[in-house]
C-alpha cells in the first residue's frame, strides 16, 4: 500500500498528489486523504487508513509537512517513507501561521490553532532509526524550507538532491518512477 500525505495548506489536488493518483489508479492500494489542520487528527486519520496494511509492504510518501508526518509514522509502524522536501522543524516554521488562513486549492478558510504547534512538537523524531527505510528528495531551490536541514536529518538515508527546482518540486514527474521503485523495494534487497 502507498499512502500520500500532502503538506500544510495543500490537498489531494496538489500537482504531486494528482500525478501519483493518475499513475497508481487501479494498480496498487493507494490513499491520498485531505488532512485535517490538527496534526494529531492528521496522524489519527493516517493510522486509520493503514491499520490493515503490512508494514513490510507499506510506504508513506509525504511532502513538506506530510514528510514530517511520514517520518513519525515510519518510525512508529516500521514501514518505508519517501520524504519530499520534508519539514524537519515544522513547529518553528508554522508558528507564524497561527490564525485563520486558506489552502492553496480552495478559498475555504481554516484555523491553524496554537495547540497545533504543540501537537507538532509531540511528533518530533529527533533521529531516524533505520535510514534504509527512507528516501529523501530535497531541492536546493526550495524557497520555503532549508534543504541542508533535510540532508542532515536524513543523513544516512537514500538521497536525491535536486539542483534547483522549488518547494513543490514542480519537476516531480522526472523523479516519480524513482520514488515508485523505492516504494516496492524489499528492505532485504529484492523487489516485492
Amino acid at each position: 500500500m502507498i499512502l500520500y500525505l500532502h503538506g500544510f495548506r495543500s490537498s489531494p489536488q496538489s500537482f504531486k498528489a494528482r500525478l501519483l493518483t493518475q499513475k497508481l489508479e487501479g494498480g496498487v492500494a493507494y490513499a491520498c486523504p485531505q488532512l485535517p489542520a490538527s496534526p494529531a487528527e492528521a496522524i489519527a486519520l493516517a493510522q486509520e487508513l493503514v491499520k490493515e496494511a503490512d508494514p513490510a509492504t507499506l510506504t508513506i510518501i509525504g511532502s513538506s509537512l506530510g514528510g514530517y508526518y511520514a517520518t513519525w509514522l515510519a518510525e512508529t509502524l516500521g514501514c518505508r517513507a519517501v520524504v519530499l522536501n520534508p519539514a524537519v522543524y515544522p513547529a518553528r516554521e508554522l508558528e507564524k501561521y497561527v490564525g485563520t488562513t486558506t489552502a492553496w486549492h480552495t478559498v475555504t478558510p481554516f484555523e491553524f490553532k496554537q495547540r497545533y504547534v504543540d501537537e507538532l512538537q509531540q511528533l518530533t523524531v529527533a533521529r531516524i532509526t533505520r535510514p534504509e527505510r527512507y528516501f529523501l528528495i530535497a531541492a536546493t531551490g526550495d524557497e520555503v524550507l532549508d534543504w541542508r536541514e533535510m540532508v542532515t536529518h536524513y543523513e544516512a538515508a537514500q538521497h536525491r538532491i535536486i539542483d534547483g527546482s522549488d518547494h513543490g518540486i514542480s519537476d516531480f514527474a522526472t523523479y516519480m518512477d524513482e520514488v515508485l521503485a523505492f516504494c516496492s523495494l524489499d528492505l532485504a534487497g529484492g523487489l516485492d
